[in-house]
């Protein structure tokens, strides 16, 4: 059996509730500051080479967890652990993009930020900006981007860099079919390779198709986790019932 890479302990991760004015809250300075609990008390691991899918209806707090584990964020209780020298990477849309730079830069930039030399990056570039079909607007700057544009970058990025554990929350729902497609071949090539995937989708036939396991997390807390088929079917269930 495939040993843990990723182990989640009674995790729990809270945000400031900003629901007083500003000044209100400026004279009130010995009022205790509210608390909104994002997750909480979430207990899973991850297994080398696993693909582990996230599920949750929005504002279940599946996005606080990646940005948890790829270290943007710290927890409040609780710990995480993660057996690799390399840092998880997030993929999301448009994350970590400096508007005013133009994509080229936001390369190097991002990969840079990921730990990877220059000379690296430079071996990698004509792959990421072919993957990314992008042509000349790789030399303009990302605030003209769309938001497929973006999610484009973000993921040729990312995959062409070849992390070790890849974090992916929703980007796969962006863009045209034919480059949706061409993303998933792209996972599915790193999943041969063994390489840990933790995927953030709502697409439920995805799930289905690629995750190994999944957690669902409902309002911060985690409602199941285990293997996917029967996970995703009282989840579409749930869901069913929730829109009635």
């Amino acid at each position: 059996m495939s040993e843990n890479i990723i182990e989640v302990k009674d995790l729990w991760v809270s945000y400031p509730e900003h629901t007083e004015k500003p000044f209100k809250k400026l004279i009130s300075v010995h009022k205790k500051e509210d608390r909104f609990w994002a997750l909480k008390g979430l207990n899973f691991e991850v297994k080398k080479g696993e693909v582990l899918g996230v599920i949750g209806r929005n504002g279940s707090g599946k996005s606080t967890l990646l940005k948890l584990l790829s270290g943007l964020i710290s927890p409040d209780k609780g710990e995480f652990s993660i057996m690799d020298e390399e840092h998880p990477v997030l993929l999301s849309l448009g994350a970590g993009f400096q508007p005013e730079l133009p994509g080229i830069e936001n390369i190097y930039l991002n990969g840079l930020l990921l730990g990877h030399k220059k000379k690296t990056i430079d071996e990698k570039i004509d792959d990421i900006i072919e993957f990314s079909e992008l042509g000349d607007f790789i030399y303009k700057p990302v605030r003209t981007y769309s938001a497929g544009m973006k999610s484009r970058l973000a993921f040729a990025t990312a995959i062409s860099l070849d992390p070790e554990i890849l974090l992916i929350d929703e980007v796969l729902g962006v863009g045209d079919t034919a480059f949706q497609m061409k993303c998933r071949e792209a996972i599915m090539e790193k999943i041969k390779q063994e390489r840990t995937v933790i995927l953030v989708t709502h697409s439920s036939n995805l799930v289905r198709a690629i995750c190994d396991r999944v957690v669902w997390i409902h309002l911060g807390e985690q409602k199941a986790v285990g293997e996917t088929a029967p996970i995703v079917k009282e989840y579409d269930e749930f869901m069913k019932l929730a829109r009635k």
